[in-house]
C-alpha cells in the first residue's frame, strides 16, 4: 500500500485516469432501475482513491477540463435554448425556472439553518439538485473569496463531500417522484394519460419490433385495372384521391416506355405505376385495389436519406401536418426528428423548431431540393473548428470575469465558468443561422462533455478524499436530511405550479420536472411507466434552462453563504 500511495502521489495524472475508469465501472452498476452514472461514480472513485493517497491536484487542469465541458454543454443545447423560450415550450421553461429558483432558495435556507460553510452549502445544492457542474462554478467562486489558501482548499474539498452525501437521494428522489409519487399526487394513470396525449398529437403506436423488421417507407409497382377510378387522370391528379395518406406516383410504364411523373401524363388501363408511401399505407390502401407487380427497372429510382439542420424562418413553429401540405414536400418523407440530442415522436401535431435535426428520405432530386427549403444538410465532418472553440471560451471567460452585478454591499461576477457556458450557448445558437460556423463533430462534443466533467469531478473527489470521513462527521446527519428537503421541495412546488397555475398536460409536466433537474433517468422512468416516449416533449424545453440556472447557482450560493 505504501508503494501504491507513493506511485499515485508521484503520478497524479494516472490517478485521475484510474478514478475515471473505476468511476465508469461504479456508475454503470444498476440496482433495480437506478444507477449513479459515470460522473457521480467518478466522484466516489476519487474519494475512494483519496483514502489511500493524498494525490496533488493541479487547479489549472481542473479548470481547463471544466471549461471544455461547459462549452460543450452550451454548444449542445444552444440550438434549442432560445427556441425553448418561445411558443409552446414556454410552459416547460416557466416550470424549469420555478423548480430551479425554489431549489436555490431551499438550499440557502437549509444551509443557513444548519450553519454550513460555503463549501458544504454548494455541495448540498449540487448533490440535491443533481447538477454536478455547479461544483465547478462553486469552486471558482470559493477561489475568488478573500480567504487563506488553507480555508479555500478546505471549502473546495467540502463541496465534493456534501455532493457525495446528497447526490444518491437527489437522483433517486427525482426518479421516484417523477415516475411514482408525482402521478399519485396528481391522481392520474400514466399509461392512459400518455395514450390520450398521443391521440391529441396524432401519434400512432406500432407493435413492438415492427420498426426493426419493416421498412417504414417503400416504393412499389402496381398494374392499373381496366375499371380503376384513376384511369384518364394525370399522375398528379390521381395522387389527390388519397391526400391524407401521402401516396405519390414516381413513374409510369406503358409497354417498354417509362414516363416520369408529370401533369401531362395521363394514366391508362394496363399501365404500371411506381408508388411511394408508408409501407402500412401501401398495404392497407392500395393492396386490395390493385395488382402488385415486380418491375425492377421501373422501381430503380435513386433514393437519398439525409439529415438537415432546420434553420428556415418559414418552417419554425409549424406543425408537421401543415408542412406536409407544402408543394416541395411531394415524395418527401420524414424518418425522424432530433431535438437537443433526443428523438422527438413523430405525429401530425408535433411542432418543429429551428435547430431541430430532421431526417428525410425520398428521391435524390426531391431530397436535394427540399433540403434547401428546410435548412442545410448536415454532412459528416471529422474536423473541429478550434479557432472558434478557443476564441469563444476565451471571450466568454473574459466577459464572465468582467461583468459583475451588485448584491448588497458586494459585486458578484458571472465568473469565467458561466461566461464559457454562455459562449457555448451563443456558438450553438449561431449554428442554426450559419450551419458551417464553428462546426464541432458530435463525437468531439461528446468527448468534451463526458471526459471533461468526469475528469473534473474525479479530481475534486481525489482532493476531498483525505478529509472525507472527518468532513462528514463535521457536517453531521443534518446534511443528509437537509439534502432530502432540497431535492423534494422543488419537485412538489413545481408539480402543483405546473398543473394548476400553468395548466400543463400531466405527462409533459412530469417530463418538464425531470428536465428542470437535468435528470435524464427520471424522464426515462416516466417513459417506461407510461409506455410512451411522449414525455420527451416536456423534457427538451426544460433541460437547457435547468443546465444554465443550476450551474449558475453554484456561484450564487457560495457568495450568499459567504456574505
Amino acid at each position: 500500500m505504501v508503494w501504491v500511495e507513493q506511485f499515485l502521489v508521484k503520478y497524479p495524472e494516472l490517478a485521475v485516469f484510474l478514478a475515471i475508469s473505476i468511476g465508469y465501472l461504479i456508475g454503470g452498476m444498476r440496482l433495480g432501475g437506478f444507477s449513479l452514472g459515470p460522473v457521480t461514480g467518478s466522484l466516489f472513485a476519487g474519494i475512494l482513491i483519496g483514502q489511500v493517497a493524498d494525490v496533488p491536484i493541479a487547479g489549472m487542469a481542473k479548470s481547463f477540463l471544466f471549461l471544455l465541458f461547459l462549452f460543450g454543454i452550451g454548444y449542445s443545447v444552444g440550438p434549442q435554448f432560445l427556441q425553448a423560450l418561445k411558443r409552446d415550450g414556454m410552459k416547460p421553461v416557466l416550470l424549469a425556472i420555478v423548480v430551479c429558483v425554489t431549489g436555490l432558495l431551499a438550499a440557502i435556507v437549509v444551509a443557513k439553518a444548519l450553519d454550513l460553510d460555503p463549501g458544504f452549502a454548494a455541495g448540498l445544492l449540487s448533490g440535491s439538485l443533481t447538477e454536478s457542474p455547479a461544483m465547478g462554478t462553486a469552486t471558482e467562486a470559493i477561489n475568488a473569496l478573500p480567504l487563506s489558501d488553507v480555508d479555500r482548499a478546505r471549502f473546495v474539498a467540502h463541496i465534493a463531500v456534501a455532493d457525495a452525501v446528497c447526490y444518491i437521494f437527489g437522483a433517486l428522489g427525482v426518479i421516484l417522484f417523477c415516475s411514482v409519487a408525482g402521478p399519485r399526487l396528481l391522481g392520474i394513470d400514466l399509461v392512459a394519460e400518455a395514450l390520450k396525449l398521443e391521440q391529441e398529437l396524432g401519434i400512432t403506436r406500432t407493435a413492438a419490433g415492427v420498426a426493426s423488421a419493416w421498412h417504414r417507407f417503400e416504393l412499389r409497382a402496381y398494374r392499373i385495372a381496366d375499371d380503376a377510378p384513376v384511369v384518364g387522370m394525370s399522375m398528379i391528379t390521381a395522387e389527390t384521391r388519397f391526400p391524407e395518406h401521402r401516396l405519390f406516383i414516381q413513374r409510369l410504364r406503358r409497354g417498354d416506355i417509362i414516363f416520369e411523373a408529370g401533369p401531362e401524363v395521363l394514366i391508362s388501363a394496363g399501365d404500371i405505376v411506381a408508388v411511394s408511401g408508408a409501407r402500412e399505407t401501401l398495404v392497407r390502401v392500395l393492396g386490395p385495389r390493385a395488382e402488385e407487380i415486380e418491375d425492377r427497372e421501373l422501381l430503380d429510382i435513386p433514393v437519398a436519406t439525409t439529415e438537415v439542420l432546420l434553420s428556415s424562418r418559414d418552417l419554425k413553429g409549424r406543425s408537421l401536418a401543415d408542412i406536409a401540405k407544402l408543394g416541395w414536400t411531394r415524395s418527401l418523407y420524414l424518418r425522424g426528428i432530433t431535438r437537443g440530442g433526443h428523438d422527438i415522436p413523430l405525429a401530425p401535431g408535433v411542432i418543429v423548431e429551428r435547430g431541430d435535426i430532421v431526417r428525410v428520405v425520398g428521391p435524390e432530386t426531391v431530397v436535394s431540393r427540399a433540403a434547401k427549403q428546410i435548412g442545410v444538410i448536415v454532412a459528416p465532418t471529422t474536423s473541429t473548428d478550434f479557432f472558434v472553440l478557443g476564441l469563444a471560451i476565451f471571450l466568454g471567460g473574459l466577459v464572465g470575469v468582467v461583468v459583475a452585478f451588485p448584491v448588497g454591499d458586494t459585486r458578484i461576477s458571472l465568473s469565467a465558468s458561466v461566461g464559457t457556458l454562455l459562449a457555448g450557448l451563443l456558438v450553438g445558437h449561431l449554428r442554426t443561422r450559419f450551419p458551417l460556423f464553428g462546426r464541432i463533430p458530435d463525437p468531439a462534443v461528446s468527448l468534451m462533455t463526458a471526459l471533461g466533467l468526469s475528469a473534473f469531478v474525479a479530481m475534486t473527489g481525489l482532493h476531498a478524499g483525505p478529509i472525507f470521513v472527518s468532513a462528514v462527521s463535521e457536517a453531521g446527519i443534518g446534511l443528509l436530511f437537509g439534502g432530502m428537503v432540497v431535492t423534494l421541495l422543488p419537485m412538489v412546488v413545481g408539480l402543483y405550479v405546473g398543473r394548476y397555475l400553468l395548466r400543463m398536460n400531466p405527462i409533459l409536466l412530469l417530463g418538464g420536472l425531470a428536465g428542470a433537474q437535468t435528470m435524464t433517468a427520471a424522464m426515462a422512468a416516466v417513459q417506461e411507466r407510461s409506455r410512451s416516449t411522449v414525455a420527451v416533449l416536456g423534457y427538451t424545453p426544460a433541460v437547457p434552462i435547468g443546465h444554465i440556472l443550476l450551474t449558475t447557482w453554484g456561484t450564487v450560493i457560495v457568495n450568499v453563504i459567504a456574505g
